[in-house]
């Protein structure tokens, strides 16, 4: 990987130069720290921006008008310009980590050194201001420019401070396409139990990033490195699960994984959407090491393993403290992935009615990933039926074909002035109705259903 011209300077945003300038005008130390430097010198906009400082948290607040105090017990103050926040950090040597969390104690540093030390990985410890430059005392650029995620000091002793570092070295490993450090990998390995004591929460953020990374096959090496039993044990059976199909090449974890690898973001598609589908891709067989059977010729079968993802879907989302709207929508597309609706449009407008219509548009999304994942076998039949499904969904939603008893041209108000009492009844004749204009959308005018429910003598008596 080639960085930036190392003879440029770094383009600190000016609230960011505004608070290291106040800073050091004011007599202390004050530079821009961690992630925000490392994407700076990969040519990227980072998200955040951090500053450490020599600065005493009461200092800080001292120098700037409008503070938070969002880990002051920490030595962090968030400085506020208009409605974006800064955090700004004192120098600190934490302390042991009993919980492999949080740091038992922490006091203040003198040194810029002293701090970068209790970082996690070289890469996220250097630190930068105009005046000195670059501040790079582990190998932080060398390992950018090699590829390679290495913690810095002893592996060990980082992870044991914060277990979730053994996660967050794959993450960084599979959003920038980096290596992991044999030295921190084995240490990884050693103490992946740790990760027991960490927060669901905690898991949960590091896995959604790892998902939607462009390198998810990353979790396969955590399967090999043995650290994938302590978070997501269901993935260690699917990948342990062979797959003797036709229609398979892979276990079934592997085929999880490219079916992952293989779906990238496409235009239209929402970041949210996309971590939909990619956690979906994730979950969608993990049933089959469940259901799985062997025929007498040799041959294995998955059947109703979709209803049983579906299930173990909701089991590990709640375990691992997703929100309601994120297990609602993954698990429905875990349900419906295998569906296979014929590509006419009564058929298609029934799928849309069981699925909901935005679950139906990333179902096929997800059956594509699917497919990419799979053999070679019938591949291009099945993408050609998928294809053909897709341009019959887009002609659906193009025409307005009603799809839900609320686009139905008549509704409980009418049906009131035909006789019809609220209750069960008038429940089964919209149903009706929505079924008969599900099949041929014409009808869908208040005299032609209304004229439906005399002709089926649907009225009470």
């Amino acid at each position: 990987m080639t960085l930036r011209d190392q003879g440029m300077a770094i383009a600190l945003p000016g609230d960011v130069s505004r608070i290291i300038n106040t800073l050091t005008d004011a007599g202390y130390e004050a530079y821009a720290v961690g992630g925000c430097v490392r994407d700076s010198l990969l040519g990227r906009a980072p998200a955040d921006w951090d500053i450490t400082t020599s600065a005493l948290p009461r200092d800080v607040k001292r120098l700037f008008r409008r503070t938070v105090d969002t880990g002051i017990q920490h030595g962090t103050v968030t400085v506020m310009f208009k409605m974006k926040g800064y955090e700004v950090t004192t120098y600190r040597i934490d302390g042991h980590y009993s919980d492999g969390r949080h740091p038992d104690s922490v006091t203040f540093a003198a040194s810029l050194e002293e701090d970068l030390k209790r970082r996690d990985f070289t890469i996220n410890a250097m630190a930068y201001n105009s005046a000195v430059g670059l501040v790079d005392i582990f190998g932080g650029k060398d390992d950018l420019e090699a590829g390679i995620v290495r913690a810095v000091g002893v592996a060990e002793e980082r992870f044991n401070e914060d277990a979730l570092r053994i996660m967050r070295a794959f993450r960084f490993a599979a959003q920038l396409g980096f290596a992991i450090d044999d030295e921190t990998r084995k240490a990884a390995s050693k103490l992946a139990e740790n990760l027991q004591m960490v927060s669901a929460e905690r898991i949960r953020i590091e896995l959604t990033k790892l998902a939607v990374s462009p390198h998810p096959e990353l979790i396969g090496e955590m399967y090999r490195a043995g650290i994938t039993k302590y978070f997501l044990p269901e993935m260690d059976e699917a990948m342990e699960c062979a797959q003797n199909n036709i229609h398979h090449c892979f276990t079934v974890g592997e085929h999880i994984l490219e079916a992952m690898k293989s779906f990238e973001k496409p235009a239209g598609l929402t970041d949210r959407e996309f971590e939909y589908i990619r956690l979906a891709l994730l979950l969608h067989d993990l049933g089959k090491s469940r259901c799985k059977t062997t025929g007498d010729d040799g041959v294995d079968h998955f059947h109703g393993h979709a209803k049983i993802s579906e299930a173990m879907s909701r089991e590990i989302m709640k375990r691992l403290k997703f929100d309601n709207e994120t297990i609602k929508t993954v698990s429905a597309l875990v349900l419906y992935h295998d569906a296979r609706p014929e590509p006419a449009p009564a058929y298609v407008r029934r799928a849309m009615n069981k699925m909901g219509t935005d679950i139906f548009r990333l179902f096929l999304c997800v059956q594509k990933a699917d497919i990419m994942g799979q053999s070679d076998y019938k591949r291009e039949e099945k993408l050609s039926y998928l294809e053909e499904l897709g341009r019959v969904y887009e002609q659906v939603v193009e025409t307005g074909d009603p799809i839900t008893v609320a686009e139905l041209a008549i509704n409980g108000s009418d049906l009131m002035e035909m006789g019809v009492r609220p209750g069960p009844l008038m429940g089964e004749i919209l149903k009706k109705l929505l079924d008969l204009v599900l099949e041929d959308p014409s009808c869908n005018t208040k005299q032609a259903l209304k004229e439906k429910v005399r002709e089926l003598n649907l009225t009470e008596e």
